[in-house]
């Protein structure tokens, strides 16, 4: 077992073996910490009618319950890695835990829906400390030639917990309580708190600027709260002197941020990243991918159980397949993007991905789930397989290497905008009802629309990625076969984010 010197100083590179005792609890506090924002993630979904039969507020709570973590967790997830970087990559991941904990606890005990809505903000500035420093601490600690099978091992057992979210969800949900979904939050990040303080050793980033960027994080803050509030909240109260200062603050933050990095001496988002034409196709087609992804995963979840009458349990278990063919094809299909090159792949993937969205279309009342909802989910998983892995790897490769941990945070980050905003905007936008009820004629055109974004994802990709383009560039080996599931990959990729 190779234990560093007490003497040596933070900033130095750690050189554990993964065979060792310390080594193995160190990948186990990786995989705690982030296994359990990505189980929060998948389980939450299944509970939304549940929370709105209880608490009341229809659709719009029920938006808010899911955008609340995805704005703080979106607006900070760049400054959580420089926070870690700058004041210690342990200490930052202990204090997310923290947060993590005691805005869970808030969820399950959440009165209202405000307090619950409050509770998940906090829920997602827990995430955006968690999740960048989840990879960055086996990065730190374990030697080199360690880390490729340390992520590995990462990726699987984190992938276990997104296969078995919706299910665990669903037994909860019938078998007790929505709060459960929440509390069951509390041993597993307790657990990772006491591995973390214990075995994990402290590390940080000599090179991270001396200055934080807050002017940025203030900016990109104000603007999606802004937007998010009046797409949530305009459909119900339409045009008052809230919702007009609301999109005043949004679309200022939003103007502002880009001058403001512009100028920064250590900018969150150093724009000289999108010089590069296919990163920024890669990150449109993220965003497009990304956003009919978060949409229809959020509207099909309601449809099953407020329209179609399912339990939340039968209805986790519907979706499991999408998961399901994730894990098992995603591999064979990066060794397929290697062959032929990401294109091809990034191109089909969105296009068979938005067909399945179009057949989710058809799950109306009355609809049987062998014929209509087991292929249209199948498709639909099959065309996320097909998309993801290449489409990690492209971001990957599209910079210099130098720029490789920014690049896959800003990836990272405008996933979650992007599911952030479809939220918000889908179902106003197709017409659903905010009463809470079955979603009516607006589900199946909110279907069609997320269809033909998915598919634009794919044109923009034929348009902007190159053939030939390598996929194999990445900054951990192992990486990248962490990177293949919609979940799994956005904390792989932020192992590295500002590190």
């Amino acid at each position: 077992m190779s234990v560093p010197s007490p003497a040596r100083p933070p900033e130095a590179r750690q050189s554990i073996e993964l065979a060792s005792a310390r080594g193995r609890r160190i990948v186990l506090a990786a995989v705690l910490g982030s296994g359990v924002a990505l189980l929060d993630g998948s389980v939450v979904n299944i509970a939304l009618p549940a929370i709105g039969r209880d608490l009341g507020g229809g659709l719009v709570v029920q938006q808010w319950v899911l955008d609340g973590y995805l704005l703080s967790l979106s607006a900070l997830l760049l400054l959580g890695g420089v926070l870690g970087d700058r004041y210690g990559r342990r200490l930052v991941f202990s204090i997310g835990l923290v947060a993590f904990t005691l805005a869970s606890l808030a969820c399950g005990l959440a009165p209202t829906g405000p307090a619950l809505i409050v509770a998940r903000l906090v829920q997602g500035v827990g995430g955006a400390l968690l999740v960048p420093g989840s990879l960055a601490l086996i990065d730190a600690s374990l030697r080199s030639d360690d880390r490729g099978r340390a992520v590995g091992l990462w990726a699987g057992l984190t992938g276990v917990a997104s296969a078995i979210g919706p299910f665990v969800g669903g037994w909860l949900v019938v078998a007790a309580s929505w709060r459960w979904v929440f509390f069951l939050n509390l041993p597993l990040t307790a657990a990772a708190l006491w591995v973390t303080l214990r075995h994990v050793p402290e590390s940080r980033d000599p090179s991270a600027p001396a200055r934080l960027d807050l002017a940025g994080a203030a900016a990109i803050t104000l603007g999606l709260t802004g937007l998010t509030y009046t797409m949530i909240e305009f459909p119900s109260t339409g045009w008052t002197t809230r919702t007009i200062v609301a999109i005043a603050v949004g679309v200022l933050g939003l103007v502002a941020f880009p001058v403001i990095e512009a100028r920064s001496r250590a900018p969150l988002l150093p724009l000289d990243v999108f010089r590069s034409r296919q990163f920024t196709g890669a990150n449109l087609t993220t965003f497009t991918v990304y956003a009919s992804l978060g949409g229809a995963l959020f509207l099909v979840a309601l449809q099953l159980q407020q329209s179609l009458g399912y339990s939340a349990l039968v209805a986790g278990v519907a979706t499991l397949p999408i998961t399901v063919l994730m894990l098992l094809l995603s591999s064979r299909m990066g060794a397929f993007a290697q062959r032929v090159g990401p294109r091809a792949p990034m191109t089909l993937g969105p296009l068979v991905a938005g067909v399945g969205l179009a057949l989710m279309s058809r799950i109306v009342p009355g609809a049987s789930y062998w014929t209509v909802i087991l292929p249209a989910v199948a498709i639909f998983g099959l065309g996320l397989t097909i998309t993801v892995a290449p489409l990690t790897s492209t971001v990957l490769a599209s910079v210099p290497e130098h720029q490789v941990g920014t690049a896959s945070g800003v990836n990272n980050a405008v996933a979650r905008t992007a599911s952030l905003l479809a939220v918000a905007v889908l179902p106003p936008l197709a017409g659903i009802s905010t009463h809470g009820g079955p979603l009516g004629p607006g589900f199946s055109r909110a279907m069609l629309i997320a269809a033909g974004l998915c598919g634009l994802g794919g044109v923009i990709a034929l348009l902007t990625v190159r053939r030939g383009v390598a996929v194999t560039t990445n900054p951990l080996p192992g990486v990248r076969q962490a990177c293949q599931h919609p979940c799994t990959r956005r904390p792989a990729e932020e192992a590295r984010t500002r590190s």
